[in-house]
């Protein structure tokens, strides 16, 4: 699949970890940068001068910009040795974190946060097409784990730890994220070896698009994240009335314990896919989650409960972003920087539907049944899903 300086440097479990490591810190940083914004957002408007409204245009920008940045720039550094693409990516993405925590104005940190998500739209898809360069076949799927773990760990500590950060100065925290961009070269500089996909033609590289089942697959990513972001959106109004009643950050507490649940999601996800068909893993994500958000109207009445229902929840979001990604390398090796770019818009654009279909439904639903319409996106992409399976019956699928 891929040419390497080193043999195999998967070989050496002790070596593959430490090449691994790098990997998920880039994927931090960018996941941290991705959503710890929004939580800045009042002291960022005072500072600026501007309304929170404007302010929160930010996060729209950041998130399109790398939603239609991702599929293009993964296809155009696909050419590259992985490690010096991934090199340059995090040396944008450092630069527009700088440049944003030294933004005099609004218009410059707007400018800065489009070439910020310009460098952080191609450092996962990279990220996770090295790691499946450097792991063995078995344990693809626990290496794609371990990396986009890292983007996951970004919310149930980096978007705290951000906050928190950010309640001194919110510079500083993008300054914070800046210095986690340059750990990250270092270390791939360090411990990455020079991992380049062999010569493909761009009809070659772009075949997959051809394919029902890529589309099928990135088509139920961006319902089930829309189905997960119309709850996660609003969680705070969501569980008003739960975490009203109680300790000053019970609210800190759901939101841990979701960013628990994912975590540990990813990593059941990784595991079963190397050993099981990922139809099935895929179908027990998507439809874990239906049922989760259809049940969250009965969860809201007590903090234990909300607490337990969000770990469960998370850990049905984190499988799904595992196995759907896993998915689609297996159905073209040579095509996985453009597939997880392509990956990577499907979740941004059903991120982005989540937050408007949200807030759509709160002009005719009471908010504690926002779960409702977002069941009934994760169930159309697992029943998309199982659809898929059944009229296609591919073999690539079953169990080993």
């Amino acid at each position: 699949m891929t040419q390497t300086e080193d043999a195999l440097p998967a070989a050496r479990p002790s070596g593959f970890a430490k090449s691994l490591l790098p990997l998920a810190v880039s994927t931090f940083a960018v996941g941290t940068d991705a959503f710890v914004i929004a939580g800045l957002l009042p002291a960022i408007a005072t500072d600026l001068e501007v309304g929170t409204a404007a302010a929160g245009q930010l996060v729209t920008v950041f998130a399109l910009t790398l939603a239609i940045a991702a599929p293009v720039l993964s296809w155009l550094l696909s050419s590259l040795d992985l490690r010096r693409a991934l090199q340059m990516a995090l040396a944008v993405f450092v630069v527009g974190n700088v440049a944003t925590a030294l933004s005099p104005s609004y218009s410059i940190m707007m400018t800065s946060r489009v070439l910020t998500a310009l460098g952080a739209a191609t450092i996962t898809a990279l990220a996770s097409s090295a790691a499946v360069a450097i792991a063995p076949e078995e344990r693809r799927g626990r290496a794609m784990a371990l990396v986009i773990g890292g983007l996951t760990l970004s919310t149930a500590l980096g978007m705290p730890l951000g906050n928190l950060i950010g309640s001194i100065d919110w510079r500083l925290t993008l300054r914070a994220v800046a210095g986690l961009g340059v750990l990250a070269t270092l270390g791939i500089w360090a411990s990455l070896p020079r991992i380049s996909l062999p010569a493909v033609s761009l009809t070659a590289r772009l075949a997959p698009l051809r394919q029902t089942k890529v589309l099928t697959i990135l088509a139920a990513t961006a319902l089930v994240m829309a189905g997960h972001y119309t709850v996660y959106t609003y969680i705070g109004a969501f569980t008003a009335e739960t975490t009203s009643g109680s300790f000053p950050h019970a609210l800190t507490l759901i939101l841990f314990a979701w960013g628990l649940g994912v975590l540990s999601g990813n990593f059941l996800a990784g595991s079963w896919v190397d050993r099981i068909s990922g139809l099935k893993v895929a179908v027990a994500a998507l439809g874990g989650g239906a049922v989760l958000l259809a049940i969250s109207p009965l969860a809201v009445g007590h903090l234990v409960v909300v607490v337990v229902w969000a770990l469960v929840w998370g850990a049905t979001d984190g499988m799904a972003s595992v196995v759907q990604q896993h998915r689609l390398v297996m159905i073209a090796p040579v095509s996985a920087p453009l597939l997880f770019g392509l990956n990577s818009s499907a979740i941004y654009v059903g991120v982005a539907i989540g937050g408007v279909l949200g807030g759509i439904t709160q002009e005719w639903l009471a908010i504690a049944l926002l779960g409702v319409p977002a069941a009934i996106m994760a169930l159309l992409a697992t029943l998309l899903t199982v659809i898929q399976a059944w009229t296609t019956q591919d073999p690539e699928e079953q169990p080993t």
